[in-house]
Parts: C-alpha cells; sequence; structure tokens
C-alpha cells in the first residue's frame, strides 16, 4: 500500500491549518508546512503559523526555524522536504502539506530546477545596473547577454531580468539551460490526493478582516517592532510580509491605526485574490476535491 500525501491548499484565511490538523489525525500525518513566510521565527502572529494549542495536537514541522536574514528560495524549502521525509522515522509516514505558496505546491509535483547559488552581492550589484533602463533597454541587454533567454522573455520586467542575468553571471550557463534540466518529483512513491479549499469570497473576505484584528490583539505590532530592531535589507522576502510594511508606516507615524488597518485588510484580500487565480490553474492527474 502507497504511503498518502495530502496536499493542502487555498488562500489565506481559508481554514487551512484546522482542516489540517483534522485530516492529520484521520490518517496518522505529518503535518509539513508549505508557506513561504510561515518558515521565519519572526513572524509567529502576522503569517498565522499555528499556535501551541494546535501545535500539541499533531506534529508540526518546517514551521519558524529559518531566521529573517536568510533569502529563502523554493528550492531551500523542496531540499529541506526531501531531507525530513527521508529521516528514519518519516519515511512510513503520510504527510499532510498545507500552505498558501503555489510554487512550493508546483516544486513538489511536478519538481524543481536546481540553479546554482547566487551571492546576494552580485544580484544587488546587477539589481542596481538594470534599475534605470527602459523596457527596450531591458529588451537589448538580454539579448546581448542571454539571446536564449531574450528568445523566451521577450519583455522582460525588472525582477526577471536580474534574476536571468544573476544565473548567467554566477554559473556561466543560461537561466534557459537550467530549466531545461530533467525534474523528478519527490512524491513519486505516494498516493498523492490535492484538496483545495475555496470559501466564498464575502465570507473569506469577512474572516481576513477579523483576523487581523485578532493579530493586532494579540501582538503583531510588537512583532513588526522586534523584526524593525534588526534593520534589515528592505527587500528582504520577510520585510515584504502582509502587515510588517503597513505597521511600520503607523509606527513612523505616517498613517493613523484606522489606515494601517485598512491597508493591511485591503493587501490581505488582494494576495487572497492572487492565490485564488494561482490554485484555478493548479492541475494534476487525478481529482481535486474542492471545499467550499
Amino acid at each position: 500500500m502507497k504511503k498518502l500525501a495530502i496536499l493542502i491548499a487555498g488562500p489565506t484565511a481559508s481554514g487551512k491549518s484546522a482542516f489540517a490538523i483534522q485530516q492529520a489525525k484521520q490518517h496518522n500525518g505529518l503535518i509539513i508546512n508549505a508557506d513561504s513566510m510561515q518558515i521565519y521565527d519572526v513572524l509567529n502572529i502576522l503569517s498565522s503559523r499555528p499556535q501551541e494549542k494546535e501545535l500539541k495536537q499533531v506534529e508540526h514541522r518546517l514551521y519558524g526555524y529559518i531566521e529573517p536574514q536568510i533569502r529563502y528560495s523554493t528550492g531551500n524549502w523542496l531540499n529541506d522536504v526531501k531531507k525530513l521525509i527521508s529521516e528514519k522515522e518519516n519515511r512510513e509516514k503520510n504527510l499532510i502539506f498545507v500552505g498558501g505558496t503555489g510554487l512550493y505546491f508546483k516544486a513538489l509535483l511536478e519538481g524543481f530546477i536546481s540553479l546554482p547559488e547566487v551571492p546576494f552581492s552580485l544580484v544587488k550589484q546587477i539589481d542596481k545596473e538594470v534599475s534605470k533602463l527602459s523596457r527596450n533597454e531591458r529588451k537589448e541587454l538580454l539579448k546581448a547577454e542571454d539571446p536564449q533567454m531574450a528568445k523566451i522573455l521577450l519583455e522582460p520586467d525588472r525582477q526577471r531580468l536580474v534574476r536571468a542575468l544573476s544565473v548567467l553571471r554566477q554559473s556561466g550557463k543560461s537561466l534557459a539551460y537550467w530549466q531545461q534540466q530533467k525534474q523528478h518529483s519527490i512524491l513519486q512513491t505516494y498516493e498523492i490526493r490535492q484538496i483545495l479549499l475555496n470559501p466564498d469570497k464575502h465570507i473569506l473576505n469577512q474572516k481576513i478582516a477579523l483576523r487581523f484584528e485578532k493579530m493586532l490583539d494579540l501582538g503583531a505590532v510588537e512583532e513588526v517592532k522586534s523584526l524593525l530592531a534588526l534593520k534589515l535589507d528592505a527587500n528582504l522576502p520577510v520585510m515584504k510580509a502582509i502587515g510588517v510594511k503597513q505597521i511600520a508606516s503607523w509606527l513612523r507615524g505616517e498613517i493613523s491605526k484606522e489606515e494601517m488597518i485598512k491597508r493591511s485588510i485591503i493587501a490581505t484580500r488582494q494576495y487572497a485574490k492572487r492565490q485564488r487565480t494561482w490554485f484555478r490553474k493548479w492541475r494534476r492527474v487525478g481529482s481535486i476535491n474542492t471545499i467550499i
């Protein structure tokens, strides 16, 4: 009998964590985080990580174990999952993956390209180099340095251009080369079930608003103060977590508390909308169970 891997996805505030605990109890499973913000140790409240009461019910892994100054990628996460499920005590366990990061699920199901590591100093250097380029200038630069990628990225934006040039200059090979390397799913030996939580939009919007108010009551402001005290680079992923920018603006006296709450809720709803769009395209051989 194959081991079971249940993939629970959906927009933020859709009730994934509670549903994952239910599934883990039913299938004697290990819950594994698949949310790119819940990995960071400083974002306990703002990332809506499972709390002590939930952690006591079922074993949870890959939550809050990465320091905020680290640039943690999908490839890093997939490698950590590989190590986790290869551990002797986990080899025969059913797995419950839960989160809202679409790329994590894509990597689980399709495998992931192992790109060469690029020093952050090189990324910053290239980003500065291309920051003031026009659209046509970006196209010409990519065409001159990486003709292969230029055929793929016909209209490269700043972020994609920086990524392509960073990989090229670090490895000496085009990003197109790395993208063509054979991929393997690490779940080949598992029976896979995909579950998409898809609550009504209006109900979800209400839950998002109520949850952010609760976050403030639980100490989200203190959490952001601790994060800001580290004086991290504003471009780090952890600094882009929803709520950080808005609360920081309020702490600096730039906006009122009411405006901070409003902006945070709007940003969360916009994020949920993007997640819905991504997961609508979530497909694999087999069925997707949709929970309304």
